[in-house]
C-alpha cells in the first residue's frame, strides 16, 4: 500500500518540533527570561513578612539591657482578674494618654522589682488584638491579658507578632452571663434573637451555652453588637431578647425591664481564662521583663486575696460597669501560682489544662470558619519565665 504524503503529516511535524523545542527552552531558562521581560506581572508574586522568621533572630547576642528603657505596655480589657495587673502597675492609662497620671501611685512592678510597667486599658477586644500584633514600638502594646479562646481564634492574625502565653491570669467564675427579658428558661431561646459581640470571650460562652441545651447555631437569630459592653443597653433598647456580656452590665439590664439571669460562667468556671501573652520578639529579647512582670502579677494576686480594697478601687475607677469590684473581683480572681502550675501542667492536677482549652477553642473556630488548623498548643506558649519563678518559690 503506497503512502501519501498530505497536510496532516506536515502538522504532525511541526508540533513534534514544537515540543522539544519547548523542553529544551524551559530546561535552558529562556522561557522565564521571556517572561519575565515580556509578561512581568504574571510572575507570581511573594509577599514576605516577620513571621516567616523565628522571633529570636534580632535578639542581642548579650544582655545589652535586661528590661527595656521604656515603659512596658500591658493592654487588658477590664476584668475581675485585671485587679492585680492594675495594683501591679499602680492603675491603667490608655494608648493615647500612655503616661502614668499626675498623682499616680508606684504599683508593685515599680517598687519591688524596678520595673517601669503600664496597664493599657481597651474597651473592645478586637482593638487590644491590633495592638498585640503592631508591638509598643509601633503604637501597640508588649504583652496582653487575653482569653485562651480569643488567642485561639486570633492565632492566625497574630502570626507575626509569634505570640506566647507566658502564665495564667484567672478565670470567670460568673463574670460572663446570658440575660434575658421575656424568655423563662435557656431552652426558650430557640427563635429568639440574641445579643453578642462576636469577637469576644462573652461569644465563646454563648456557644457553649447552646451546645449544652442541643441548640444549632441557626436556632437563634444573632443580633452582632459593637462590643460587649454594648450588651446591656441592646437588651434594653429591645434590639435582642437575650444577650452574653458582663454580669453586671446585662444583669441590671435584664432587672430593668423585668427580665432575669439564666446561665453565668459559674456554671463554667474552667471554660473563660485569661492569660498573658507576650510578642514573641519581646519575650526573647527581654526575658529578664518577663520575669519581673509574673512575679509582680503573682505579688499582686496574693495582695489582692489578702485585702481587696485598693485593688477594688483602682478596679471600680476604670470599670463602674462591672457592677460592685469586689464582687467582679470575687467572680474572676487572680490566679495563684498553684493554679498556674495545674494549668499549664507543671505540678498537680487541672480539670481542664491550656493545652486542653486552646485545641477545642482552635477545633470549634476552624470548625464553624472552614479555615486552616490553628498551630498546636504547645506552640503558642513559652513557660520559662513561668517554671524559673516557680522553682523559685518553691512548692
Amino acid at each position: 500500500m503506497k503512502l501519501h504524503r498530505g497536510p496532516g503529516l506536515f502538522l504532525f511535524l511541526l508540533l513534534c518540533l514544537s515540543g522539544v523545542g519547548y523542553t529544551l527552552a524551559s530546561r535552558m531558562g529562556y522561557l522565564n527570561r521571556l517572561q519575565a521581560r515580556f509578561f512581568p506581572s504574571a510572575k507570581e508574586a511573594v509577599r514576605l513578612s516577620p513571621g516567616d522568621f523565628p522571633a529570636g533572630v534580632a535578639a542581642p547576642v548579650a544582655d545589652v539591657a535586661s528590661v527595656p528603657l521604656r515603659p512596658v505596655l500591658v493592654g487588658f480589657s477590664p476584668r475581675g482578674s485585671a485587679a492585680a495587673l492594675l495594683l501591679a502597675t499602680g492603675g491603667a492609662t490608655t494608648l493615647d494618654a500612655p503616661g502614668a497620671p499626675p498623682g499616680a501611685a508606684q504599683g508593685l512592678l515599680k517598687t519591688a522589682y524596678a520595673l517601669d510597667a503600664r496597664a493599657v486599658l481597651f474597651a473592645r477586644d478586637e482593638e487590644l488584638r491590633h495592638a498585640l500584633a503592631i508591638g509598643a514600638e509601633n503604637g501597640g502594646v508588649d504583652m496582653a491579658a487575653l482569653s485562651v479562646d480569643r488567642l485561639a481564634d486570633w492565632t492566625p492574625s497574630l502570626r507575626d507578632a509569634a505570640p506566647r502565653t507566658v502564665m495564667l491570669v484567672g478565670r470567670s467564675r460568673g463574670q460572663e452571663a446570658l440575660a434575658a427579658v421575656g424568655v423563662p428558661d435557656l431552652a426558650s431561646l430557640r427563635g429568639k434573637r440574641l445579643g453578642v459581640y462576636p469577637a469576644s470571650a462573652s461569644h465563646y460562652f454563648a456557644l457553649w451555652l447552646l451546645s449544652r441545651i442541643g441548640l444549632r447555631m441557626s436556632d437563634v437569630t444573632w443580633v452582632e453588637l459593637p462590643s460587649t459592653l454594648d450588651a446591656g443597653r441592646a437588651l434594653r433598647e429591645g434590639r435582642a431578647d437575650a444577650v452574653v456580656g458582663l454580669w453586671g452590665d446585662v444583669e441590671l439590664a435584664a432587672r430593668d425591664r423585668g427580665g432575669a439571669v439564666l446561665a453565668t460562667t459559674a456554671d463554667a468556671p474552667h471554660l473563660l481564662a485569661t492569660v498573658l501573652v507576650a510578642r514573641g520578639d519581646f519575650a526573647a529579647r527581654y526575658p529578664d521583663a518577663v520575669r519581673r512582670v509574673l512575679r509582680g502579677l503573682l505579688d499582686a494576686g496574693q495582695a489582692v486575696q489578702k485585702d481587696p480594697a485598693q485593688a477594688a478601687r483602682l478596679l471600680g475607677d476604670v470599670a463602674p460597669y462591672l457592677g460592685d469590684p469586689t464582687e467582679a473581683i470575687r467572680s474572676a480572681p487572680p490566679a495563684t501560682l498553684a493554679d498556674n502550675r495545674s494549668f499549664f501542667g507543671l505540678s498537680g492536677e487541672a480539670p481542664v489544662t491550656y493545652d486542653e482549652l486552646f485545641q477545642s477553642a482552635s477545633a470549634l473556630f476552624q470548625k464553624l470558619r472552614k479555615r486552616a488548623p490553628a498551630p498546636p498548643a504547645e506552640d503558642t506558649r513559652d513557660l520559662g519565665a513561668l517554671k524559673y519563678v516557680s522553682e523559685a518559690r518553691g512548692p
